[in-house]
């Protein structure tokens, strides 16, 4: 039987986290997968981990592999970023050549180009919940927390994406992660800007 349902704990968050000592929610956020028929559902919870907003681990998609957010409740941030390509075109985990954060509300939609690393965060004050198109196979030994699909380990291994997103004085403010040889300034951009510069 088919168990589309599963957690992210702050167990498992410390390794993206920005101060894993700080302590947070037993779960940070909550995923319905799928399949190949249905989409993904996530939803966040509310809250920071010390100055940083709750968010999704982050990864990059193995593979062709687009993606579409749909955000149905709640405010957020997507941050995303590309990794340079070294001389064989294979991706340079901790050199960055583009980083955007762009800031999401209900009705707002997010195309994520292949190769490109993505997640989300919750700046809101209530549930952030986003609706997704990526392909989940129940086939896999854990397809719903770690699906085949995605690659967490470029990002475990540098504790998290290029920016941690926190909050200064009342302001979302990105703070670069020092495990990145290589990062760029971050460029913020509506849902509408983003999809101009992309297409």
């Amino acid at each position: 039987m088919l168990k589309p349902f599963a957690t992210r704990s702050q167990t498992e968050m410390k390794d993206v986290l920005m101060d894993p000592g700080v302590s947070g929610p037993e779960v940070h956020y909550y995923m319905i997968r799928g399949g190949k028929i249905k989409k993904n559902i996530t939803v966040w919870e509310v809250g920071k981990i010390g100055d940083e907003y709750i968010k999704t681990y982050g990864h990059y998609h193995v593979g062709d592999l687009d993606e579409t957010y749909w955000v149905v409740a709640g405010e957020g941030v997507v941050l995303l970023q590309n990794r340079k390509l070294d001389t064989n075109n294979h991706p340079i985990d901790d050199e960055i050549e583009s980083f955007y954060a762009i800031c999401v509300k209900k009705g707002d939609s997010v195309f994520i180009p292949a190769g490109t690393g993505h997640l989300v965060c919750n700046t809101g004050d209530t549930w952030l919940t986003t609706i997704d198109d990526s392909f989940v196979n129940f086939e896999e030994a854990d397809p719903v927390s770690l699906p085949g699909h995605a690659d967490y380990e470029a990002i475990k291994k540098l504790h998290g994406f290029a920016y941690y997103l926190v909050e200064k004085d009342g302001e979302l403010k990105l703070v670069k992660n020092g495990n990145y040889k290589q990062v760029p300034e971050p460029v913020w951009l509506s849902p509408q800007e983003y999809k101009k510069i992309r297409t």
